[in-house]
């Protein structure tokens, strides 16, 4: 008797995890999709083909500020100063952030430089 109750109830307790909608149920309801940001995805991908995360990560200091630290100290930064911090990452420098130097990353174009600046501006808490 134990040996068709066990598995029984096993059955029975499978059955009620089914969720309780069909999946055409599912397919019909429409699921709102978070729209993808150019300038995330071209600033996210510039970020990881050069050497950023090697002094940054995203939520903590490290050798450098974090990115939520950056975001969150130039929320609402106008176009100039986008420029102004994309040349900082061109031209390298020190004393904003601490006396940590920033290496110099002459080989990125000021237009992908300010796209990874706007990308990092995305991550504001």
């Amino acid at each position: 008797m134990k040996k068709v109750i066990l598995p029984l109830m096993a059955l029975v307790m499978l059955a009620s995890c089914g969720g309780g909608t069909s999946t055409d149920e599912k397919a019909a309801t429409p699921v709102a999709e978070k729209p993808k940001d150019p300038a995330y995805e071209k600033g996210l991908a510039l970020v990881a083909q050069n050497d950023c995360l090697t002094c940054h990560k995203i939520n903590e200091p490290f050798t450098g500020p974090s990115y939520s630290q950056v975001a969150d100290k130039y929320a609402g930064a106008d176009a100039a100063k986008i420029k102004e911090i994309a040349e900082k990452i061109i031209k390298g420098g020190t004393g904003v952030w601490g006396s940590a130097l920033m290496t110099p990353h002459a080989s990125l174009s000021p237009e992908d430089a300010e796209a990874m600046v706007k990308y990092i501006l995305l991550l504001k808490k």
